[in-house]
């Protein structure tokens, strides 16, 4: 049986590209439910109105039809894992790493639970969504180490641009904090009409104001930071590859830019603010994928070599002392 669940370096790396496929496809439907008003359209779970299928109506469908791709994404992530321990040759890395993806899917599913529970409660709503872009980045991670095999590349020497564009995660990760707080304070609340479901209101009545304007700064000076590390690595390495994710970044974060000041200006159209989570989590993705492309941070130069600061200036003295 084992044999022929045997797979190589290809193939396995093709089942990891689905499963990161998947679990971005199961965000984008989550964003559906909430901004369609079906997040209790289930109001029960893991059944729906007590029964294993949903009635006929357009929100238990499409609640209960986000549940059923859920179930889908295990599968996947589970078949990672099984792949992951049959590949030939066998990598212990791609092994633990690939544990975290169904362990991540039944984490979403017992906080989904909670979340219904709780009558989509914002801070369940805003770890739901936080919680998949912290599996995105196992499943990136996944995807990538099993597209390269180990030693494949050296340690990058360049240590400030490393740094640099890792902070960018960083500040992309706050950045999609504080998008989660606004659209906990906002209008899209995930229940029908008619049904109470609380609100951020830490602020009063100006949560949604004041969240949307920390969120649209700290949104700016991502982009300004995006240019500036975009300038930063072409000064140091020349010509940029036209798919250079720190470019890809700058395009996203246009376009969110754009996205999100007509979304606000129209009152936050339930559309608008779907594309503008799409743009966000694609936006995560390209983030990762640019930590990536810079690899590891290298030792120093100074320690690589062997050297000290003596040294150095030794053989730079006896080197003058030669002209």
């Amino acid at each position: 049986m084992l044999r022929r669940l045997t797979v190589n370096q290809k193939q396995f790396r093709n089942v990891t590209y689905v499963a990161l496929a998947a679990l971005t496809l199961i965000v984008f439907t989550g964003a559906a439910v909430r901004l369609t008003d079906s997040g209790l359209g289930c109001p029960t779970w893991p059944r729906c109105y007590g029964h294993i299928y949903p009635p006929l109506a357009l929100h238990p469908l499409i609640e209960f039809g986000n549940r059923a791709l859920s179930g889908f994404v295990g599968v996947i992530t589970l078949v990672t894992v099984v792949l992951a321990f049959t590949r030939r040759p066998f990598r212990r890395d791609l092994a633990w790493l690939s544990l975290s993806l169904p362990f991540g899917v039944v984490c979403q599913a017992v906080l989904g639970g909670f979340t219904v529970r709780e009558k989509l409660a914002p801070g369940f709503v805003m770890s739901h969504f936080l919680l998949s872009m912290v599996i995105l980045i196992f499943a990136a991670w996944l995807a990538w180490n099993a597209t390269h095999e180990r030693g494949w590349r050296a340690p990058g020497q360049d240590r400030l641009l490393i740094w640099c564009v890792r902070g960018l995660s960083v500040v992309c990760a706050l950045t999609l904090g504080l998008g989660t707080m606004a659209t906990a304070a906002g209008p899209h609340s995930g229940g029908l009409v008619g049904q109470h479901v609380k609100r951020l209101t830490f602020k009063g009545p100006d949560t949604l104001q004041w969240a949307v304007n920390q969120h649209a700064t700290l949104a700016a000076a991502f982009g300004v930071l995006t240019i500036l590390v975009w300038l930063l690595k072409r000064s140091r390495v020349g010509e940029l590859d036209p798919l250079e994710p720190l470019t890809v970044m700058g395009v996203l974060l246009a376009a969110q830019g754009l996205v999100g000041a007509v979304q606000y200006e129209l009152k936050l159209p339930g559309q608008m603010v779907w594309v503008h989570v799409v743009l966000a989590t694609v936006t995560w993705l390209v983030s990762l994928w640019a930590v990536a492309r810079e690899g590891r941070v290298g030792p120093r130069v100074l320690a690589e070599s062997g050297g000290t600061v003596a040294t150095i200036v030794t053989e730079w003295s006896q080197s003058v002392q030669v002209r």
